[in-house]
């Protein structure tokens, strides 16, 4: 603007700038997820009503590489420590991943925290009303409610924890997933010859479809 003959100071061109973004080294949140997803996994409770209008409370890992469900248990009354033994439960036979991501839920209290640690892992915990930060489990448990809670009426605990081996059962085996190239968590081999057979799964709420052999 000088070499044009006007004479205006620097603070007024700069009002007319665009903005640049700060620059960052750091990885964004879902890049990083994505970077490490074989060495995380991720867990949240969802809540059941019975029938009697009691609430149960659904606790679910979920490990990141194939979205396969690890570990789920069901109980009344979630405490930090019932949530500790669910971890050492879980990873009692298998090396645990590198990392564990959660919400600030309070029923993962001070034992919770130390049995992760004491397992070598580094927690993570999502900011607050961030529920997208954890996307995957929360994808999971929309799952299994579109898919199988929203068409039972559940009876007790008892009735819950079958219903759900039944459902984690084909989600795990059977029900193919976009993200994992339209395989299922447990790699399924393709079935191109022989009769097409049918059988219902999670009580007749799914079908799994196969080759059967000549």
């Amino acid at each position: 603007m000088l070499k044009l003959g006007y004479d205006i100071s620097e603070a007024t061109v700069q009002r007319y700038m665009p903005k640049k973004a700060p620059r960052t080294t750091r990885q964004h949140w879902k890049t990083f997820l994505k970077n490490h997803s074989a060495e995380i996994i991720s867990l949240d409770f969802l809540v059941v009503p019975t029938i009697t209008f009691e609430l149960l409370h659904v606790l679910v890992f979920l490990s990141h590489d194939r979205r396969r469900i690890i570990h789920f248990n069901v109980t009344e009354h979630p405490t930090a420590h019932w949530c500790a033994q669910q971890l050492r439960n879980t990873f009692c036979d298998e090396q645990p991943p590198r990392f564990l991501l959660r919400d600030r839920d309070t029923k993962f209290g001070e034992a919770f925290t130390e049995s992760v640690l004491a397992l070598g892992m580094e927690p993570l915990l999502t900011a607050y009303k961030s529920p997208w930060q954890n996307g995957h489990v929360e994808r999971l448990i929309g799952s299994i409610r579109r898919e199988c809670l929203d068409h039972v009426i559940i009876m007790n605990e008892g009735h819950l924890r079958r219903i759900l081996q039944s459902y984690v059962r084909y989600y795990n085996a059977q029900r193919t997933h976009l993200a994992i190239n339209k395989d299922s968590p447990e790699p399924r081999a393709v079935q191109a010859k022989g009769e097409i057979e049918k059988v219902a799964v999670v009580n007749g709420l799914h079908r799994y479809y196969f080759g059967k052999a000549a």
